[in-house]
């Protein structure tokens, strides 16, 4: 950026301030005539989208702007208003954010009832339907595909900074019945009737925007136990304990930009510079919302088709847990961001060779779009030999996760190779 061009751009924003508009339009005008610089041009059409009065000029200000900076977060949340997805009253200042609650919050329960003979009805896992217990009528339910939602949008209101509260009480509307949910769970069976129940989130808890229906019964998930184990012949007879199917919460995240990147390489004993602009466009990188099972979710996550999810609703929870999240989408966007660019620095080094001194710029990656996704999860203890395995299974394909014991000289090769 020239001395000039700059000097058009801050005469531009200080008449701005002052309210000039008619001259801080003029500036900004002049400063597109003459300048091809990126930032020079990106301020100066934000600035006059500003101070646009017409929605169509001030679309297309704000589009002229992101063709620029696909990641300028102002034009960003600017259009998420003009298109309806953000409301102004909904911003909120993320260092001003009110104190959250800590104590007992009373929360609201559905009880999903058969229309027919009035009793319960749980969600089969199908993939489809809601059944009663009692005359087996189904209830279809809907398989819209889940839109994803805008992380601008999101961040700019108190759902990108909230936590869940530490409890709920929930009250049963089955026998009236008051009980408090386990910590981190949004959804019980009343402990007195057996009503099934699904909890509304309070406030501070995001709703889920989509969901992968759980498709894989307790049957199945024996066979797939008995099949994995048989691998390493190991009979299991009755040395399993009953599985339990719930439901997991994750952030998916879609990122978009580059990486501006530089080092040196060696070749023919000579130091030579290398450096480039390394593509982002990464769509459905996961992060896990819950603190728990850390050492079988790395494994069982990439299992699941975040494509096939479909769009939320509670009666897929009729008769199953779900844990409810505990990293905020603040928090999750960050270790998307980390895992990404751990990703872009590997491919620069196998693109480039060995780089020497590699120094990047990460600023210029952005995320575009994120979804709060429930997955279905089987859990399962294993008795083998004296020791209780734990195994996750996937709710959605059967698979089965979980370290097992070699056997044999494989084990025994094994053991020698980790020294134990």
């Amino acid at each position: 950026m020239s001395d000039y061009d700059k000097d058009l751009v801050e005469q531009g924003i200080l008449h701005y301030k002052f309210k000039e508009f008619e001259a801080a339009r003029r500036y900004c005008e002049r400063a597109l005539e003459v300048t091809d610089d990126y930032e020079t041009r990106t301020r100066a059409y934000y600035y006059l989208s500003l101070m646009a009065t017409d929605l169509k000029e001030k679309r297309n200000y704000l589009e002229e702007v992101l063709a620029i900076d696909p990641v300028h977060a102002e034009a960003r949340r600017d259009l998420a208003i003009l298109d309806g997805r953000l409301k102004p009253e909904e911003i909120v200042n993320p260092d001003a954010l009110a104190m959250q609650t800590t104590g007992t919050v009373a929360a609201q329960s559905d009880r999903f009832t058969c229309p027919k003979c009035g009793g319960k009805m749980t969600y089969a896992p199908d993939g489809r339907s809601l059944v009663c217990e009692y005359c087996n009528r189904a209830q279809i339910l809907g398989d819209k595909r889940a839109r994803e939602q805008d992380f601008f949008a999101a961040m700019a209101t108190s759902k990108g900074h909230s936590v869940p509260v530490a409890m709920q009480i929930s009250h049963c509307q089955g026998c009236g019945a008051e009980f408090i949910l386990p910590a981190k769970e949004m959804t019980t069976i009343c402990a007195y009737c057996g009503s099934a129940h699904v909890t509304h989130q309070q406030r501070d808890l995001s709703t889920p925007d989509s969901i992968i229906p759980m498709t894989v019964d307790q049957n199945a998930v024996e066979n797939a136990l008995l099949a994995r184990m048989g691998k390493y012949s190991i009979i299991l007879k009755d040395k399993v304990l009953s599985p339990r199917g719930f439901y997991i919460p994750v952030w998916t995240f879609d990122l978009v930009g580059s990486i501006p990147w530089n080092g040196f390489v060696y070749r023919d004993k000579k130091r030579i510079p290398v450096s480039g602009d390394e593509p982002v466009s990464s769509h459905g990188t996961h992060v896990p919302a819950s603190k728990k099972l850390s050492d079988l979710l790395p494994d069982i996550l990439p299992g699941y088709n975040f494509y096939s999810a479909v769009e939320y609703d509670p009666r897929f929870l009729a008769g199953w847990p779900v844990q409810v999240y505990e990293v905020p989408l603040s928090n999750a966007a960050l270790s998307a961001r980390v895992s990404v660019v751990k990703e872009i620095r590997a491919k620069i080094i196998s693109n480039n060779g060995q780089v020497m001194d590699l120094s990047y710029v990460t600023s210029g990656i952005s995320i575009s779009a994120f979804n709060l996704v429930l997955v279905p999860l089987w859990l399962a203890e294993v008795s083998v030999e004296g020791q209780v395995l734990r195994m996750a299974i996937n709710g959605a394909s059967g698979e089965v996760h979980g370290k097992v014991p070699r056997r044999g000289i494989a084990g025994w090769i094994e053991d020698m190779v980790n020294g134990k």
